[in-house]
């Protein structure tokens, strides 16, 4: 690079000349199957210069300024300006630096590629690089230099951040800190405090009560806490309000809670058996159906209907069920088609699996590029089979649905010739509303929706029945048959990828937004119960989440970034929303800001109650989760199972047997054996340390020494081995009373050692409580 120079305003940023960029392609894979891995090397080299940043007043051009109306500096200290990196791209789209592979020579120090690995994938080692730079006062003195020349207000506020973190190393290093365990000690971590605040140790007395309260669980002082602060800070008139919120926050935090009321339900069912859940899904297969019939019969193929409700069904089950479903049976037992779809409904779980596991963030900035891989392949699949569902339905109800074939109504012809006259008639629609509604056929099918949703609460005209096919849900009764939905992905395989795009840091990407729009057509083209479904997904994986997580995720899907569509490629968030939930009004932003009509209320409060209701309202979407992916083997009302060599009463009691030698058929012989050297080994220890406890209890300190006692120590850790091989044999072991007092006095013993030895050692003031 030969000469270049970025401006904007009134700075500018100047690179040395013949600086040099380097990337090597080492290898990289990337291919439609998702199994892609890339390696790189990146080398850059400013010729032992460092890039300038120049700041002019306003109004001033730096280009064309006078020298000495320019205020500059250098932005990389002398170790930035000349290095080699490798990174590696995994299948998922995570970034990972490495030491260069072809490094002549490996500068170890504090910028070798450790700490841009700090920056980009962040692991256990990260946080102490990060310190480390912080306490690096060369470099954090250069990130002042240019703080200053951007912006006078953050500069003031970062050098006073960085002063104080220079000051609690200084006094971590002076009182031997080196890991978070050493603050914990009450009176260590007053110390701490008060050689922050005052430089001195004088007031420990004073701040002692304050943290002993916050122990307790009894709150913080607030007015002690905001007295010491103004006392021993600086700034504290300057930054009064803001300080007096964090305090306040701070007492929220340590604030004591009632702990919640234990409460005790019996024989809960599942929601999968409930009785007005249960009746939705009598035509799809339980898990237990599904493997009764997969795992029954194999010399025999599987019966075609099975089979394609079985594919049809993929999608909403677990990885582990598609994964068992393909093992279990040979491809020759099933569909051609049917086989087909299982296979790809895997693949696409697997990596949304992958995805699952790691998204969001600066590690993982090529993912959208990598999911934009397949994603297209799956929507466009999925979107084909809802169009075939969607004629076969029209075929069965005398094709009166077709767009083409239903008339519009003199009323919707009228409204249209008003608009294009110029009549004002009450509440009137956009023309190009309109048109967009009537041409259907060039939008997609999240467009289609969106619009016919506004379109319909206009209320002007009558909407053909075909262009709100998406909306035809909402007419469905509570009762109906839960429908499922022809998509190749499962509504946890869309939230997983939802939540990475609305997580990238590259959400104005057009692949990043062309992702989403893929993914919000998909949704549209599925019943309405997928897309609740989603949203439910979105709150937390399972469907059963928190409307915190869900409101959170809901406030970044509402603004989602469509800069890279036209305008009239849009789609109106809010209502494309709304016409998935029937009855509820979707808050926009705007009414909670500055000079709208709820700027009293809160915005995020409004979307807590809408997540709230969309998780009532996918509760059935949960139970369809539970009929198809558990299997329930026992019932609250179940007896409590016994050790086998017990058995039940009249009134469903475990009663030990006492003939249990009698009747070795009843358990193994080889439980019998070892139940019998379990009790004798028990029997024996107790004896030898019955005899040496009298002894003990004059004279403990002559313990170990003494040969009986060793003797007890060896009985009693054979029996510990004994007992083992028992509850190796029959797990339910433990609830004979002999095993069970047997296992009650050792845990009591632990129990009494451990609390011994921190009084000895007064770990946490033990001995006052």
């Amino acid at each position: 690079m030969k000469e270049y120079a970025v401006s904007l305003g009134h700075r500018r940023i100047i690179f040395p000349t013949e600086s040099t960029f380097v990337i090597n392609v080492i290898d990289s894979i990337v291919d439609m199957g998702f199994e892609g891995k890339t390696q790189c090397e990146l080398s850059w080299d400013f010729q032992g210069l460092s890039p300038i940043l120049q700041v002019t007043p306003l109004g001033m051009s730096p280009a064309f300024a006078q020298p000495e109306n320019k205020k500059q500096a250098s932005l990389l200290v002398a170790p930035l300006r000349q290095g080699r990196i490798s990174f590696h791209v995994s299948s998922v789209g995570g970034i990972s630096i490495q030491k260069a592979v072809t490094s002549r020579e490996h500068k170890e120090g504090l910028y070798d590629w450790k700490f841009f690995n700090a920056l980009v994938s962040p692991d256990d080692d990260s946080f102490s690089r990060i310190i480390d730079v912080l306490h690096d006062k060369l470099t954090m003195n250069k990130l002042l230099q240019v703080t200053q020349l951007v912006n006078e207000d953050i500069y003031k506020i970062l050098k006073y951040i960085l002063r104080q973190i220079w000051r609690a190393k200084e006094i971590f290093d002076q009182e031997g800190v080196t890991e978070p365990g050493h603050v914990i000690p009450m009176y260590k971590m007053t110390r701490l405090i008060a050689l922050f605040l005052t430089g001195d140790v004088y007031k420990v007395d004073e701040i002692l009560p304050m943290v002993r309260r916050v122990v307790n669980g009894e709150g913080l002082d607030v007015v002690k806490l905001k007295d010491l602060l103004h006392l021993h800070l600086e700034q504290y008139d300057r930054w009064a309000t803001e300080i007096d919120r964090v305090v306040r926050c701070a007492a929220v935090m340590f604030s004591p809670m009632a702990a919640a009321q234990p409460y005790l339900e019996d024989n809960v069912k599942p929601l999968a058996e409930l009785t007005h859940h249960a009746a939705k899904f009598d035509k799809i297969p339980s898990a237990r159906h599904l493997y009764d019939q997969i795992s029954g019969k194999r010399n025999l193929p599987l019966d075609p209907s099975f089979s394609n409700m079985v594919s049809r069904l993929a999608p909403y089950l677990s990885f582990r069920q598609v994964e068992f479903i393909l093992q279990a049976r040979n491809s020759t037992d099933w569909q051609p088609s049917d086989l087909r779809r299982i296979r790809y409904v895997y693949s696409i779980k697997r990596k949304v699996q992958d995805i699952a596991e790691s998204y969001g963030g600066l590690s993982f900035l090529p993912q959208s590029f990598l999911v934009s891989v397949f994603l297209g392949e799956a929507t466009r699949t999925s979107l084909f089979a809802s169009r075939r569902r969607r004629r076969m339905r029209r075929s069965d109800t005398h094709s009166s649905m077709s767009l083409q074939k239903t008339p519009i109504k003199q009323a919707t012809l009228s409204a249209l010739r008003r608009k294009r006259s110029g009549v004002k008639d009450g509440r009137l629609f956009r023309l190009s509303e309109t048109e967009s509604i009537l041409d259907s056929a060039q939008q997609t099918p999240a467009e289609r929706i969106a619009s016919a949703s506004n379109f319909a609460t206009l209320k002007r005209i009558d909407i053909p029945e075909k262009v709100v096919i998406g909306l035809d849900a909402s007419n469905r009764k509570p009762d109906d048959p839960y429908e499922l939905g022809d998509s190749l992905l499962g509504p946890q395989d869309v939230a997983i990828l939802l939540q990475s795009g609305l997580t990238s840091v590259m959400k104005s990407s057009t692949v990043v937004q062309l992702n989403q729009r893929m993914l919000l057509d998909l949704i549209c083209s599925q019943p309405r119960s997928f897309a609740i479904a989603v949203l439910a997904e979105i709150g937390t994986p399972g469907g059963q989440g928190s409307p915190r997580s869900l409101a959170s995720a809901l406030m970044a899907l509402l603004e989602l970034d469509q800069t890279a569509f036209q305008s009239s490629h849009k789609v109106d968030l809010h209502a494309l929303v709304e016409s998935w939930l029937p009855g509820l009004k979707i808050p926009r932003r705007d009414d909670y800001m500055a000079g709208g009509r709820w700027a009293r209320q809160s915005y995020y409060e409004a979307l807590f109650s809408v997540a709230t209701s969309i998780l009532d309202d996918a509760e059935t979407y949960v139970a369809l989760k539970g009929h198809v992916q558990r299997v329930r083997m026992h019932l609250e009302t179940d007896p409590i199972p016994g050790p086998r060599t017990e058995h039940r009463n009249d009134v469903g009691m475990n009663v030990e047997d006492s003939v249990f030698s009698q009747e070795p058929h009843e358990c193994g012989t080889k439980l019998s054996q070892a139940i019998e050297k379990a009790k004798s080994g028990i029997a024996a220890a107790d004896a030898a340390g019955y005899s040496i406890l009298e002894n003990l209890l004059q004279d403990e300190s002559c313990g170990e020494s003494n040969t009986k006692f060793q003797v007890a120590v060896g009985l009693y850790k054979e029996a510990f081995r004994a007992s083992a091989d028992v509850l190796r044999l029959d797990r339910y072991s433990f609830h004979s009373a002999w095993f069970r007092d047997f296992y009650r006095r050792n845990y009591d013993a632990l129990m009494i050692l451990s609390i011994f030895d921190n009084v000895v050692e007064n770990v946490d003031n033990v001995r006052k409580w």
